[in-house]
């Protein structure tokens, strides 16, 4: 674990991988929770790091996060939520060949697994989930597409993510969903926080 200063009222934490973030990150929740964490406006979970704005003493609060004991991340108690997905995406094939299979167990595999929202970033509503096996993971297309359709489920090294709106982007599509991922009238606007728990529903087709 490695403390930066990020500004006047903000820490960044630096972990080994993103199984240590996620857990430091649902540990400062469940703190939080328990009114145990000094005041903080946000935390932000990334790949490798958390941030923490709105400290009021950032250098102060980096002393006493050294000596935390994190415990190993576990399973959320939040309810699934489910997706509904057309499987039926531009590189499911592709995806088939990579994993040496089907596109029906593709889907399978896909399907049948409860994927946890790591973090967030790239558009609004954009989750990035971690929930396959590393011998799963996908590159990126060697060509970006210019223009990705709303809704399309897609995969990228070791993530499953949802495009929430139209976009550039070289990630694998292999499904789309009519689910709205980001609704600024909704409360809260994002369908996916990080820490939630998602599984992917094949619609019949």
């Amino acid at each position: 674990m490695r403390t930066l200063p990020a500004g006047d009222h903000a820490l960044l934490v630096e972990l080994a991988d993103a199984e240590e973030a996620g857990a430091l990150h649902a540990e400062l929740l469940r703190r939080r929770a328990a009114g145990s964490l000094p005041p903080v406006r946000e935390i932000v979970p990334a790949a490798r790091t958390v941030l923490l704005d709105g400290l009021d003493d950032p250098a102060r609060f980096a002393e006493h996060l050294v000596g935390w004991e994190v415990p190993p991340l576990v399973a959320d108690r939040r309810e699934v939520i489910e997706l509904p997905v057309r499987y039926d995406g531009p590189d499911l094939r592709d995806v088939a060949q990579l994993w040496g299979v089907s596109e029906e167990e593709v889907v399978r595999l896909h399907s049948g697994t409860e994927f946890r929202v790591a973090f967030c970033g790239f558009a609004p509503g954009f989750g990035y989930l971690t929930g396959l096996p590393e011998r799963y993971a996908v590159p990126r297309r060697a060509t970006p597409r210019t223009a990705v359709p709303p809704g399309s489920v897609a995969l990228a090294g070791p993530y499953t993510g949802v495009y929430p709106r139209s976009s550039p982007g070289g990630w694998q599509l292999i499904g789309a969903t009519d689910a709205v991922l980001w609704d600024p009238a909704r409360v809260p606007a994002a369908l996916l926080t990080p820490g939630d728990r998602v599984r992917f529903v094949p619609e019949e087709q």
